[in-house]
Order: structure tokens, then C-alpha cells, then sequence
């Protein structure tokens, strides 16, 4: 029997699923956004929110199960065909064009013609009216980089306003806003329902969902878990949905700790746009501890990372190794001291993709020759001997070291990347996700070179999204939120809901 349309829900999914090769991002999910409302999502990273929202958006299509709108089936092939629909997406990192001006920003790809050219009189006048609307006196003629973060959201807005959208989505819209942007921010979203427009709002920030919410939901391990109405929800029932009962167990061995070897003193960092990217971070590491960072996106992990290793500057504090300040050291010096840094994004930061396994490998080997009179160019056997050690020891499976890095799986990349900076003998290594986007197999080797390398006395920081993670490998359990140090556990004091408090800024 047909089950009867609900006037009241817009938008929703029935029994979608997600699949990724090794990962199933979405399992069967039945998702409702109810009609001009703000329908809150919410869940830990990794929970399936974003994949949701691409899948809404048309970004991306289910691998099974169907999304309705007005009740009746819609298939995505693109974002052009949700747009059709009503549908518009407002992702976290802005995709504007700062070299161009607000109204052509607002009216890309989507432009209003007269007789063969734009008709920049009729775009200049919706603009004016779209801004006014949001409350921006702006010129559509400013130049899109002379804006601040919070106005640069606020075109963002219009954009997706320009193409009638009926249903909005929003990913994290305040994560680099400050507060009084947010409330401007919350008055905009006000209004947009007022005029019809239904929103999906994503964000981490407990109180504020409580604050701009009318219908919230609840994610987990790519499942729906629960939805109810504001007024029905308490921010400990969120944080006991989003948890959960499930404890994941990791073989963990403590390991003896030496001398405080990586001291970080106050460390500041500004924004461009103003604010902090680090505010005042101070902490120190002992030799065979291992340090878990966790923290929404945007919470100032890559940045800490970055500076630690002189990647990013920053304008106050000081990073010392073993004693000795090194901030004037450029980042091969710092390497050179012993600070080792396995980045984020593998592909972009840690590979060459045109070299073979063995060049990658020795990269950072190489890197140091210049630096460092004892070290020498190898023999091939010496190569070939260094190259066939660490594939040992980190199960790489390859098959030939003269092959590209790319015939390699992303965890098999993973551990070159691992392996290219344990070449070098480090004192300090900071991981950045190191198990992002790799199989469980892949993961397992990874935790367990992690406690191989604390037992040999390396001083470890790792960060992850995955809290089961952060709570099973560490000795410390560090909360960032908004560029500070929120919160420091011992392995005995660190609990989900403690951690998933910290890491939410009010």
C-alpha cells in the first residue's frame, strides 16, 4: 500500500544508501526535511551528514533507494539538475572567486542575457535587491576580496537566492564567522523562512542549533538515529544520540615516557580576515607519549600541525625541541632537527604522483642531504635495502618499488607517506588523519606503527576525526576548538560526552 504524501515534508530520502569502495557512507536512510522550516543535522565526523547533503544537492546519487520532493521521485545527475528543482547548497569552503566582483560572483554560470551579452544593468539590479534584502549596504560592483569572511557568506546566500531556491542548504556556515556575524547570520536564515525558503542547517555548535533549529536530527555511523522538535530536545539527548553505546577496542601497550622532547609556548596565529587560526596554544610532549588532537573542521589542528613544523607563521609564541627554540628554522630545518609531519591530504602534500614507490619513499632522506654532513647519496643496493625495510616493516604490499606511488591503494600510499618520514629517524612525528579515507586492514597497521614508534621512545601527535580513534591510541586526549586548546585528558579522565563538549564552541 502507498504510503500517503505528508504536505509537510519537502524533501526527503527513502532507504538511501552510499557506497564507496571499502566504505558505506549512508545505510538505508530515511531522512525527512520538513517544509519552511530550519531542519537541523547534526552528528560526529563521519557520521554521513555531508554525504547526505551531496547527495541532495546532486552532487553525488545514492548507489540505491530514492529521493522525493513535493512526494513524488527526483533523480540528480548534477547540481544544475537540483537547482532546477530548488534546491541550492552553501558548502563551508566558499566557492567564490575573490578576483571578481560581487555581482558577477552572484550571477556565474548562471547569467542574465540581452541580445546576445549579459545584461549587466538588470543583474546589477537584482543584486542591489538581493543584498538589500540581507541587510548588506555593498556596491555589486566591490571587488569580491575586499569583503570579510562573514559578508562573503552573506553573497553566497544571494547566489543560491539568484536561482529561486526553495530549499537551501547550509555546511558549517558560522565555523569562520564571528559572533555577531552568526546573529547576523541567524537574522538572514529568519527571514529566508518568512519568505518560504526551507533550510537544512549543518554545524557542530550545540547552542546554536538550539537557538536557529526547529526540527533537529541526529546521524550516526551513516544511519538516521532519532529526530525530534526543538522544543522536544536538550543538548544531553544530542550528545547521547550521537554517541551512542558502541566502544570500539584497540590493542593499546603504554609506553615508558622520557624528557619533555616538543614544547609549544602560546602559540598565536592570525586569520587574514581577522580572528585567530591559533589562539595561544601551549602544551608539551615526552618522549614515548602519544598525543590524540580531536576537534571539528576549522578547529585549528592542520593549522597547529603547520605551525609546529614552520609551515605557517605565526606571530606570537615559540616552538621548542629538546630546549632550543627553533622558530627561525624554516620547515627542511626543522626536519632536519628531527620534527617529521605526515599531512592531511596524501595526495596533495605527501606523494609525488609521478615518481615510483621507491623516489617517494627517499624523499625526505634526500631532502636533508644538503642539511645534515653525514648523510650521504646511497648506493642502489643501499637504496633498495632502506626501501625494502620500511615495506616490511609497514606491510606495504607492492608489487615493485620502480612502480608509480599511484598503482598503489590509498592506505598502501598512506603508509609510503608513514614510512618516507620514519627514513629520517625523527624525535617528533605529528600525524594529520593519518587514517583518512583508508580501508580497516590498512588502519589496523597504522595504529599498530604508532605504538611501535611511542615503545621506541618517538614523541607522537596525531590528529583524527574519528573519536573511538583519538580515545583508543592516546596517552592525552587534547580538545581544539576555535584555534585554543579546549580541553586536556588523561587517558583515565577522557569520555565521549566530556570530549564532544569541549569540542563544540558555544
Amino acid at each position: 500500500m502507498e504510503e500517503k504524501y505528508n504536505e509537510d515534508v519537502i524533501l526527503e530520502t527513502v532507504n538511501a544508501t552510499r557506497v564507496y569502495p571499502g566504505v558505506t557512507a549512508l545505510k538505508s536512510v530515511n531522512y525527512k526535511v520538513f517544509r519552511n522550516k530550519v531542519n537541523v543535522l547534526i552528528g560526529e565526523n563521519g557520521a554521513g551528514k555531508s554525504t547526505m547533503m551531496r547527495l541532495l544537492a546532486g552532487v553525488e546519487q545514492p548507489s540505491s533507494g530514492d529521493v522525493l520532493m513535493n512526494g513524488k521521485k527526483v533523480h540528480f545527475n548534477s547540481t544544475l539538475d537540483a537547482e532546477a528543482h530548488g534546491i541550492a547548497i552553501i558548502f563551508q569552503e566558499l566557492n567564490l572567486f575573490p578576483n571578481m566582483s560581487v555581482m558577477d560572483n552572484i550571477f556565474i554560470a548562471h547569467e542574465h542575457f540581452k541580445k546576445g551579452s549579459i545584461d549587466n544593468k538588470e543583474q546589477y539590479k537584482i543584486a542591489k535587491e538581493l543584498l538589500t534584502d540581507l541587510g548588506l549596504n555593498i556596491d555589486p560592483y566591490t571587488q569580491l576580496s575586499d569583503l570579510g569572511v562573514g559578508h562573503r557568506q552573506m553573497v553566497e546566500i544571494a547566489r543560491a537566492m539568484s536561482k529561486n531556491a526553495k530549499v537551501l542548504i547550509m555546511d558549517e556556515p558560522t565555523s569562520a564567522l564571528s559572533q555577531q556575524e552568526v546573529q547576523t547570520l541567524f537574522k538572514v536564515i529568519r527571514k529566508l523562512k518568512s519568505d518560504g525558503v526551507t533550510i537544512i542547517y549543518i554545524s557542530h555548535r550545540l547552542e546554536e542549533l538550539m537557538e536557529i533549529g526547529d526540527c533537529i536530527s541526529i546521524f550516526r555511523d551513516g544511519c538516521f538515529i532519532d529526530a525530534k522538535e526543538r522544543k522536544d530536545a536538550s543538548i544531553p539527548w544530542i550528545i547521547e544520540q550521537m554517541v551512542g553505546s558502541k566502544k570500539k577496542q584497540f590493542d593499546y601497550s603504554k609506553a615508558e615516557y622520557g624528557d619533555v622532547v616538543l614544547e609549544v609556548k602560546d602559540l598565536c596565529a592570525l586569520r587574514q580576515t581577522g580572528g585567530y587560526l591559533l589562539n595561544h596554544v601551549s602544551f608539551n610532549l615526552r618522549q614515548g607519549e602519544v598525543i590524540g588532537i580531536y576537534g571539528l573542521l576549522g578547529a585549528g589542528r592542520t593549522e597547529l600541525f603547520n605551525a609546529i613544523t614552520g609551515n605557517l607563521e605565526y606571530q606570537n609564541g615559540s616552538v621548542l625541541l629538546n630546549g632550543k627554540a627553533i622558530d627561525h628554522l624554516r620547515y627542511q630545518l626543522r626536519l632536519q632537527e628531527g620534527i617529521a609531519f605526515v599531512p592531511e591530504d596524501r595526495a596533495k602534500e605527501g606523494v609525488i604522483s609521478l615518481m615510483s614507490i621507491k623516489d617517494n619513499m627517499m624523499l625526505s632522506y634526500y631532502c636533508l642531504i644538503p642539511f645534515i654532513k653525514a648523510l650521504k647519496p646511497c648506493s642502489v643496493k643501499e637504496e633498495k635495502e632502506k626501501v625494502s625495510a620500511a615495506i616490511e616493516k609497514l606491510s606495504i604490499k607492492v608489487g615493485g618499488v620502480h612502480l608509480p606511488i599511484t598503482s598503489l591503494s590509498g592506505g598502501n600510499q598512506q603508509k609510503v607517506v608513514l614510512g618516507k618520514e620514519l627514513m629520517i629517524n625523527p624525535k617528533v612525528i605529528l600525524l594529520d588523519e593519518p587514517t583518512r579515507g583508508i580501508d580497516v586492514g590498512a588502519k589496523a597497521d597504522v595504529y599498530r606503527q604508532i605504538g611501535m614508534m611511542a615503545k621506541q621512545g618517538l614523541a607522537v601527535v596525531f590528529s583524527s576525526s574519528e573519536l573511538d580513534e583519538v580515545m583508543a591510541l592516546s596517552d592525552r586526549v587534547m580538545v581544539m576548538a576555535s584555534g585554543k586548546i579546549a580541553a586536556d585528558f588523561t587517558r583515565e579522565e577522557a569520555d565521549k560526552e566530556k570530549i564532544i563538549r569541549a569540542s563544540t564552541p558555544v
